[in-house]
């Protein structure tokens, strides 16, 4: 039981980094001047994908941390659990398909992708085993 909370409190964190990650997506990627080459339609849709996705991530990371004991013992946390264990493997798969993985960046976010399945997948796994 230990380490299903000890994994569970890392996927919530995991998920709550993101969300700052995503935060600073504006500064890191030059969103002001490299965003002023698309319509302003593509600008919007960009930073409203990323802002909502945001919030999902905050949204989610809490949902796990405050309701911890729920996330393995009821259907609902199993199946939230569930579903960000496969967003996060899409995600991997995502980044594959449509960026460089030569790039060192790319084998970072591809494993941080891989620890958010896994953190998320574990606790399910542990409890049925």
């Amino acid at each position: 039981m230990r380490l299903e909370n000890a994994l569970l409190i890392a996927a919530g964190g995991h998920s709550l980094a993101f969300g700052v990650f995503h935060l600073g997506f504006w500064r890191l990627f030059g969103w002001r001047t490299e965003l002023a080459n698309v319509s302003r339609v593509n600008r919007g849709i960009m930073q409203v994908l990323n802002l909502c996705l945001t919030f999902l991530f905050f949204a989610i990371g809490v949902l796990i941390l405050v309701h911890r004991a729920e996330m393995t013992t009821t259907a609902i946390g199993r199946s939230l659990l569930a579903v960000m264990a496969l967003f996060w493997i899409v995600r991997l798969v995502q980044q594959a398909i449509f960026f460089n993985l030569r790039h060192h960046a790319s084998f970072v976010l591809s494993g941080l992708f891989l620890l958010g399945a896994a953190l998320h997948a574990l606790p399910l796994w542990l409890r049925a085993g």
